[in-house]
Order: structure tokens, then C-alpha cells, then sequence
């Protein structure tokens, strides 16, 4: 490749509008990087974040205990542009298959939302496979879209798939642990079993981890902790960002030397 055509691939990269991973009713899913916002306290930061990460959808729920933290939208709506997000739901702080389905429907009821980021995790803070399957079943017939978070197994992540969900979400390492992913067979198991789009997530604390989940053939990455507690947080986001590209163009690109 020459320097000319290196830069004009450069600028189209860059300049150019992504293709959607995903399309789901009006909604276009552009951004391979899905940035979680629930950790923060400050708006501008939230701002920070989403605008270095490049990211075009907004997660928001309910915490039914109201033991959390959390942000008011209308003081987010005062520095971030919210209309131009695609809103999507999360069952995040769901302990059980009832939590989640409480939590799908307050948010559907407040803010018309109809696409969901299922999560039903117990006390171990792992996604509860046959829970989750059970949720969406119902929510898929209830005219959700809807996209589960599982542990990596074929089994369950095809069933899913039949359902008719929008995409698998596959954990790689418990949340926030920062220990990348532990199985990667597994998880490529579950990527070359469905024809659905695949989201990576669950432990993926760095630059490093993000390109690696590319390079396995993940169609998306959602981070959220290696973000919040960075040093800079908008800095690794965008970080995190240039990471998605680099595996994304990296797949198919390493030769090996003859011997």
C-alpha cells in the first residue's frame, strides 16, 4: 500500500459514517464500542466519556432497591444531547428473573423504551443462564427487543438466538475484574455458533483486552469499569475506542513468516 493510498484509507476510516452492526426496528447501531454510564456521578463527565468514545447509544435503568447513586436525567439532558442516542434499557442491577421483568417494564412505562440490555445476575454477580433464557422468552413475546447477557455455552446462546433475540451478549471475566477473557475458545464457540451479532464484555480492563475480543470476532465490546475508574476516564474511553478499530481491521491482517 502506498503513502497516498494509506492516508486516503486513513481519512475514510476515520471520516466516513460506520455501517450499522445492528438495526432494530428505526434504530441503527453504528458505534462497536457500547460504553455503561452507571458508575458515574458527574454529567460532564458522562459527556466526556460518550463523546471521546465515539458512542452512539445511551443505557439508562431503575435501581428498584434505590440503594445506588445515581444521576438525574434532566441535569444529564443539560450537557449531553440525548436525542441523538439511541436509548436502550438495562437490567444491570437485576438479581433475579422477576427484578429484571420489573425493571424492563418500569422503563418501557417512563421513557418508552423497547430495547433492552438483559442482565439477570444473582448474588455471585454472574449472568444466571437459564433465568435469562426464561426473561426472553417473554420479553421477545412481548414485543422487546431484547439483548441477554450469558455465559459463554453454545447450548444456551442458540436457544437465545431461536427466541428471536437481537444479539447475544457473552461475559468473558467476572465484571469488573479486569481479567480480560479468560476462555477464549469458549467464547469464539459461541461467536461462530450464531448468526446474531455478538457483544463481548465482563472483564475487559484495557486497551489490550478489547483488541483481543476484536480479534476473536466479536462484533461489539461494552466496557464499563475500566472506563469510570481510569485516571482519565474520557481518555481511555477513547482509548477503548481506537482499540475496537485496531482489532476490527487487525482480523485477517497477521501473516506468518515461512520457515
Amino acid at each position: 500500500m502506498s503513502m497516498g493510498s494509506l492516508a486516503a484509507f486513513h481519512t475514510a476510516t476515520e471520516g466516513d459514517v460506520p455501517e450499522p452492526w445492528l438495526v432494530v426496528g428505526e434504530h441503527s447501531f453504528r458505534s462497536r464500542l457500547i460504553l455503561g454510564i452507571e458508575q458515574y456521578t458527574s454529567p460532564e463527565l458522562v459527556g466526556a466519556v460518550l463523546e471521546a468514545g465515539g458512542c452512539d447509544v445511551f443505557i439508562t435503568t431503575f435501581d428498584l432497591t434505590n440503594a445506588r447513586p445515581s444521576l438525574l436525567l434532566s441535569d444529564l439532558d443539560e450537557v449531553v444531547e440525548l436525542d441523538r442516542f439511541t436509548w436502550i434499557g438495562t437490567t444491570s442491577f437485576a438479581r433475579t428473573k422477576d427484578e429484571a421483568l420489573r425493571t424492563v417494564r418500569a422503563l418501557r412505562d417512563a421513557f418508552g423504551i423497547q430495547v433492552m440490555k438483559l442482565d439477570v445476575r444473582p448474588a455471585d454477580n454472574l449472568p444466571h443462564n437459564a433465568q435469562t433464557v426464561t426473561a426472553a422468552r417473554e420479553l421477545v413475546a412481548d414485543g422487546f427487543a431484547v439483548l441477554p447477557f450469558i455465559r459463554p455455552d453454545v447450548d444456551t446462546a442458540l436457544e437465545l438466538q431461536d427466541i428471536g433475540c437481537s444479539a447475544i451478549r457473552v461475559l468473558t471475566s467476572p465484571v469488573a475484574s479486569h481479567r480480560g477473557i479468560d476462555d477464549p475458545d469458549a467464547v469464539r464457540a459461541v461467536i461462530e455458533a450464531v448468526d446474531v451479532p455478538v457483544v463481548i464484555e465482563g472483564g475487559l480492563g484495557s486497551p489490550a483486552h478489547v483488541v483481543a475480543a476484536m480479534e476473536l470476532g466479536a462484533t461489539a465490546v461494552l466496557v464499563n469499569t475500566a472506563v469510570a475508574v481510569a485516571a482519565s476516564p474520557a481518555r481511555m474511553a477513547a482509548a477503548m475506542r481506537h482499540a475496537v478499530l485496531a482489532g476490527q481491521y487487525g482480523v485477517g491482517q497477521v501473516t506468518r513468516p515461512q520457515a
